[in-house]
């Protein structure tokens, strides 16, 4: 237990307590450097400098203390940005007297030899105090750590791993008694007393054997590979071993990094390699600017409205028909910028028309849609209406209004399309490519991507909750796969695309290798420490009605080049012609008063490439 505890000192007390302290070390500081200067024999003309000269250097040195901080610290907390300011307030005196000591001649008679052993030795003096508060806080021979509790190994021996030992250590919560790490230069060496030893792999001979004892594993390498964070979970389930990790550098930005401690999840093995998003270019073409994001509730619209938020528009403009999406994203950004929370169905044409009115907006990001396979499947009229006939309304609205781009999200599943939803999100990028022949000052952009790691309704989420409850976990084949991102990368690259689009480009994401789903319920079930086919049932229940076995992310007769950004790629070549579009606005006018019979007919007829799974 700490011996400050039950001192529990107030403002005032902790003044007069650090007082006392400071001016005694400071004046056994100037003895002692008299001492040392002199052999201790010190000469009366210097002694009387002690009360002639020394009072005021002491008195100058609380002054500059006092304001650099070091009074309103408290007594047990010292760390290296308070020793910083503790010897640039000592340090300026010093300098200040040794200025002192070529203008004035009453401190010229001063032995220089002092004034450089008394700087040194206050600092050290000072620095020791409050060195001794701390570890008299963590307890004096423990080293900070609560002996028998559970034995950690942390994997990653770089600052983040060093920071969360130091930090276990002096809040004497778990003991950390090995580092891995895959560097080999670090093999052998110590953090904060603590060996690293190799990398993880060697936990499979020390546990063999019960060397280490360890209890549980931390992976502590937020910035690694994750193929490393992958085979790194697959040895702790192999030998059995209790794992967390520390979250993302951004998270770890804020708040405790032990209390931070989470579970592996699978975006954690699953996640991509981390790529620079060009904040910086995105926030020059933001600033100044108001953004409208409609379908701000969703998954991709809450998130682009939350790094919309960090990225400088002067105004927010958030557009959601759910009142509860609503609530909740406008409650979680709107004290960091200025928001406008809008309850408009995009469908309500003049609704929009009249947001558009008031907030004039410069950029919109078109996230409203229904996304959900199977539900579309059911009401494809329903899928039209939202997913084409409002989007084609909407930009014929905005270029009416003078927006100057109005960015579309639309899906790997537009490709050569098996389901409604994929038809109408192909005929929407046709839609803004039509808009886009038109003339005016309007960019239509439209961004494609796959799937994104835990967006609602998708099979992250679904899995989570059938593994919670004791499964079976249900897949539609063994040989499925699809592309996964996570939500915060495809938001940021959505953004990226919005700055450097021009009018009538299509942009798609890279989206790395497809994903084999039976493999992601394998390895989801294995991360809650249970072992998939025999605590938790896998069940293959066929491919419903829309589904593909592999999706596509371009077509034959779309060409990809490169953009300046190496995640974002520019689709070329089956670009729609005016010919094309005059058509396509002639069928648009009928798409509405269609029931679904005839809504499905119509997806046919204005795709040819749409090859419908049922006939529901």
């Amino acid at each position: 237990m700490s011996l400050l505890k039950p001192l529990n000192l107030s403002r005032g007390q902790r003044f007069a307590v650090l007082l006392v302290l400071y001016l005694a070390v400071l004046s056994a500081a100037t003895w002692v450097a008299y001492g040392l200067r002199f052999d201790f024999a010190v000469p009366l003309n210097h002694q009387r400098h002690v009360i002639e000269i020394w009072v005021w250097v002491w008195a100058s040195k609380l002054l500059a203390l006092a304001v650099a901080g070091q009074f309103s610290s408290l007594l047990s907390f010292f760390s290296l940005p308070d020793l910083k300011r503790l010897g640039l307030a000592l340090g300026v005196v010093t300098l200040g007297l040794f200025g002192q000591w070529y203008a004035v001649d009453a401190v010229g008679e001063m032995s220089r030899g002092v004034i450089v052993l008394d700087g040194i030795l206050s600092f050290l003096g000072l620095a020791a105090c409050r060195l001794g508060f701390r570890l008299v806080r963590q307890g004096i021979g423990s080293s900070g750590v609560q002996q028998g509790g559970m034995r950690v190994a942390i994997v990653g021996a770089g600052e983040v791993g060093a920071a969360l030992a130091r930090e276990l250590q002096t809040k004497a919560t778990l003991q950390p008694v090995v580092f891995f790490d895959d560097a080999k230069r670090k093999h052998g060496t110590q953090i904060h007393g603590v060996p690293v030893v190799g990398a993880a792999e060697n936990l499979r001979e020390s546990n063999g054997g019960n060397v280490l004892g360890v209890d549980e594993v931390i992976i502590a390498m937020p910035s690694a590979p994750s193929a490393r964070v992958r085979e790194v979970v697959a040895l702790l389930d192999e030998l059995g071993l209790r794992c967390r990790t520390v979250p993302s550098m951004s998270q770890l930005a804020v708040g405790d990094m032990v209390t931070a401690l989470r579970p592996v999840e699978i975006a954690d093995v699953l996640g991509r390699e981390s790529v620079d998003l060009g904040t910086e270019t995105v926030r020059e073409f933001l600033e100044g600017k108001t953004v409208l994001v409609t379908g701000a509730g969703g998954s991709i619209g809450s998130e682009l409205c939350r790094q919309l938020a960090q990225l400088g528009p002067i105004k927010l403009v958030l557009v959601e028909r759910s009142e509860f999406q609503l609530f909740e994203i406008y409650s979680e950004i709107g004290s960091a910028i200025k928001a406008i929370p809008e309850l408009i169905d995009v469908q309500d044409t003049p609704a929009m028309a009249a947001a558009l009115e008031r907030h004039s907006p410069d950029v919109i990001f078109h996230a409203a849609a229904f996304k959900h396979v199977s539900l579309m499947e059911r009401q494809p009229a329903v899928a039209i209406r939202n997913n084409v006939l409002a989007t084609h309304r909407l930009a014929a609205e905005v270029a009416k209004h003078g927006v100057g781009r109005f960015i579309l999200i639309s899906t790997d599943k537009a490709v050569m399309p098996s389901c409604v939803m994929g038809a109408t999100k192909a005929l929407a990028e046709r839609v803004l490519q039509g808009h886009a022949l038109e003339t005016g000052g309007t960019r239509f952009i439209s961004v494609r991507f796959g799937n994104v790691l835990g967006s609602s309704g998708s099979v992250v989420p679904i899995f989570q909750k059938q593994i919670e409850l004791g499964g079976p976990v249900t897949v539609t084949d063994a040989a499925v796969t699809r592309f996964f991102m996570s939500i915060p990368e495809a938001a940021g690259l959505v953004l990226r695309s919005a700055a450097m689009g021009a009018g009538g480009d299509r942009f798609i994401l890279d989206m790395g290798e497809p994903v084999r789903i039976a493999e992601l319920a394998e390895d989801m079930i294995r991360l809650t420490g249970r072992e998939p086919g025999t605590d938790i049932a896998i069940e293959f229940i066929g491919l419903r009605p829309g589904e593909k076995l592999h999706e596509e992310l371009h077509t034959a007769d779309e060409q990809l080049t490169d953009t300046d950004h190496p995640k974002i790629q520019r689709i070329t070549g089956a670009a729609l012609t005016a010919t094309d579009w005059q058509a396509l606005e002639t069928a648009l006018q009928r798409g509405g008063d269609l029931d679904d019979a005839a809504a499905r007919a119509w997806l046919c007829e204005l795709l040819p490439e749409y090859n419908p799974t049922s006939s529901e």
